[in-house]
């Protein structure tokens, strides 16, 4: 009986240690992934370019990294509670300065977002109205989704639920421009991997898909309503009002002081022409921009946020998140929630990126009306780097783009740490079971 007795004891023995190693492998997983999602959201891996606080020692890190990085030209302006407080212009070719105009691709949708809240203002657009009662020279297309859940609200926080995927190419001078409709229903300059159609192709209002569509049929419900042309609706409405004269979305023949493009190898490129242009063709100089970031904040006696142009409720709605990615909170209505500012809120606005190496970059504190502004042609990061830097120095915040950057090159660590453990397990578990064959066979 006792020979019995020991004979389970033995055979539980080696089942015991088994569950055991299981349970341990576990835990060291979802340990393992704690660490690295920790790693990854406290931004462990990075020290910001100067000591927090210390104006003058960031600023002369980020010109530091201008002057020996950028190869093509670039406009830099810091802003401390609202004043600009350092400027930097830099060249290859054609000298730049604070007026210089620079076509500044996908930071356009900020401005064009205060286009259509301009409307919202006005009673003129409701922003859950779906979009189609606004149109009548173009239409989405049927499909399996429900089109009438496309909203203005949607379309400016990217959750419309349209697969576009653009990104345009834009047209060379001298090439015919697609026609807006046309592009919405195929874009030929659509870039590369983008399907190029506006259509719904997801549930809208459940997915974050970037599209640059969305902002062109943002464009034709702004022509629509307003009765304008979209350039003259933008530049009576928002830009002349807010005092950046210089500024527009199609550029007038014989323009002056347009800032040269670059490629990476230091030579001048083309600028390209587009049929939608609130998506990706605006241009403005660092001056425009300056007063552009001056008015999301109070201004000297008592003007409100807004300077007019929008009231400060649509302004915080502009900055309320809209849009979600892996349970984060990345978007509101037209500006990218870049990271919390610790005081209830988030560092809000827009980055650009186009080819051939076209990188720009708008940013501020709504809280404190710190900001800084980058255009660059030459280098297709250098502005977005460099704004994230800045803002983990002023935030003591990672940047939604390092994480998502940190996030990718964490993965292959992630894994490796799986595989680790996996294989550590699997070792265990078979000399565990060795031993059992071996107890048996004595």
């Amino acid at each position: 009986m006792r020979s019995e007795n020991a004979n389970t004891k033995n055979l539980q023995r080696p089942r015991r240690t088994l569950a055991w190693i299981g349970v341990t492998a576990t835990l060291l997983l979802i340990g393992w992934t704690a660490l690295i999602a920790m790693g990854v959201l406290q931004g462990w891996s990075h020290r910001p370019l100067a000591p927090r606080g210390d104006t003058s020692a960031f600023v002369r890190a980020a010109v530091a990294r201008i002057e020996s990085e950028n190869v093509g030209n670039a406009a830099f302006v810091q802003l401390d509670d609202g004043r600009v407080v350092a400027e930097h212009f830099q060249s290859i070719g054609e000298p730049v300065d604070r007026d210089t105009l620079f076509q500044v691709a996908s930071l356009s949708k900020w401005v064009t977002a205060w286009g259509v809240m301009t409307l919202v203002d006005e009673g003129r657009i409701d922003l859950d109205a779906p979009i189609s009662t606004y149109l009548t020279r173009w239409h989405l297309p049927d499909g399996a989704f429900d089109e009438t859940q496309v909203t203005a609200r949607r379309l400016l926080s990217h959750t419309a639920g349209l697969t576009d995927g653009l990104g345009y190419g834009g047209f060379a001078p001298g090439q015919t421009v697609q026609r807006l409709e046309d592009s919405l229903t195929h874009a030929s300059d659509a870039s590369p991997g983008a399907d190029g159609r506006v259509r719904v192709g997801s549930e809208p209002g459940e997915n974050f898909l970037y599209s640059g569509g969305g902002y062109a049929l943002l464009q034709l419900v702004i022509e629509e309503v307003s009765g304008e042309p979209f350039n003259d609706y933008m530049q009576r409405a928002v830009l002349f009002p807010l005092g950046m004269t210089r500024s527009t979305f199609v550029l007038p023949e014989g323009a002056t002081n347009v800032a040269q493009s670059f490629n990476e190898n230091r030579e001048e490129a083309i600028l390209y022409n587009f049929s939608a242009p609130a998506a990706a063709s605006l241009y403005t100089s660092a001056a425009d921009l300056t007063q552009f970031l001056q008015a999301n904040v109070a201004g000297e006696n008592g003007t409100l946020p807004g300077r007019s142009v929008l009231t400060p409720e649509a302004l915080a709605e502009m900055r309320r998140p809209h849009a979600y990615q892996y349970g984060a909170e990345i978007w509101g209505l037209g500006t990218i929630l870049y990271a919390p500012n610790n005081a209830d809120g988030f560092v809000v606005g827009h980055d650009g990126s186009n080819t051939p190496a076209i990188n720009t970059t708008a940013r501020i504190d709504p809280a404190t009306g710190d900001g800084i502004i980058l255009l660059e042609t030459g280098d297709t990061r250098l502005a977005t780097d460099i704004a994230g830097e800045w803002v983990l120095w002023n935030s003591g915040n990672v940047d939604l783009f390092v994480l998502l950057a940190d996030a990718q090159s964490a993965f292959p660590i992630l894994v490796a740490g799986w595989i680790a453990i996996f294989i550590g397990a699997t070792v265990l578990g078979g000399f565990v079971l060795l031993r059992r064959k071996r107890h048996r066979s004595a």
